[in-house]
């Protein structure tokens, strides 16, 4: 609350995403408010949380996220942007050079949070990465974009050529930006869930099923029935999850968990979706029209915008971490194995 937050509980923010979610609000973009403001109010300096909590709050800063690099995914310790101290009459400072990839809405963002390597010599590689605060207007960052194959224009490269960034905007120590970037993912996969969109997207496969006479098929509605209760589980593991943040913690390794759950789930519900509309589905970007709709209520311009989501589904069992390296995660640090 002392930085402009609400106070809540995980109950009342449960409440609070799925009523806007039934509404159909616009969702609450998580670069800023669930991944890097956390990271400044818990790790940053109180010039950091003068600076940017505030226009966090009020959504005035947007952020991108530069994790991930071309030859850096899952196996993020591997990153190679590098970070070189320096000091002038301008002051201290790194020069980042390197890239960024699958950078989400890098071409709106104002600053990324961006992990880079600061000691190629550390003994691990995750004891070399610091976490720095990157204006976007700075010289030398170039956005390239890359198109989905759901033919959205989400995601982008982020080049860095000499690009100056004051030391005042390192997080924390040198050399422990990998612990931040954990704790920043903790909270990351806690926001995959969206409880109320895939009820939202079951409530339409159902509207479907039903003009289309799905329900006399035994297997799709064992299909339907499987979903829902899943739904309900991921919503109780929210739940479950958030309990630790109410406590004053933060999200645990069970996190991983929960994104597996939700991100298979969200695959499995716009697959169905796929299936409920049938012969009536349509190309994301149709070059000609599918046959004619005969129901009165389910509407058939749902079939494209479930192609869509079908094909954009695909990539959320990746990013973020990809689920075998959440598995691998909940063996080790949950399993002890």
């Amino acid at each position: 609350t002392e930085y402009g937050g609400l106070g809540w509980g995980p109950q009342q923010a449960a409440i609070f995403r799925e009523e806007t979610g039934r509404a159909g609000a616009p969702w609450l973009i998580p670069f800023g408010v669930t991944m890097v403001g956390p990271v400044i109010y818990t790790f940053g300096s109180d010039a950091q949380k003068q600076r940017f909590l505030p226009d966090i709050v009020r959504n005035n800063l947007w952020w991108c996220q530069g994790y991930s690099e071309p030859g850096s995914g899952s196996d993020l310790a591997s990153l190679k942007t590098r970070a070189v101290r320096g000091e002038d009459s301008d002051g201290a400072h790194y020069i980042v050079n390197g890239q960024k990839t699958w950078t989400t809405l890098g071409q709106y963002a104002d600053h990324i949070f961006c992990l880079v390597r600061t000691d190629p010599d550390a003994a691990k590689p995750q004891q070399g990465i610091s976490f720095l605060l990157i204006d976007m207007k700075t010289p030398g960052i170039t956005v390239q974009p890359i198109i989905t194959i759901d033919g959205k224009h989400a995601l982008n490269s982020v080049v860095f050529e000499d690009v100056r960034v004051p030391q005042a905007n390192r997080i924390g120590e040198e050399g422990k930006g990998w612990t931040y970037a954990n704790y920043l993912l903790g909270h990351e996969r806690t926001s995959y869930a969206h409880v109320a969109g895939k009820r939202k997207q079951l409530a339409n496969t159902r509207l479907v099923a039903r003009e289309r006479g799905l329900f006399e098929d035994p297997a799709f509605v064992e299909k339907l029935s499987s979903l829902e209760a899943r739904l309900d589980a991921l919503e109780l593991t929210v739940l479950r999850t958030l309990s630790s943040v109410a406590e004053g913690g933060a999200p645990g390794n069970e996190s991983s968990i929960l994104k597996i759950i939700a991100t298979e789930l969200a695959q499995d519900i716009t697959e169905l979706g796929m299936e409920a509309y049938g012969p009536y589905i349509q190309p994301a970007f149709p070059d000609s029209v599918a046959p004619a709709w005969t129901g009165n209520t389910a509407l058939p311009s749902g079939a494209a915008p479930a192609v869509a989501s079908y094909l954009g589904a695909r990539a959320q069992s990746i990013y973020g971490g990809s689920n075998e390296i959440q598995k691998n995660i909940i063996a080790k640090r949950i399993l002890g194995l």
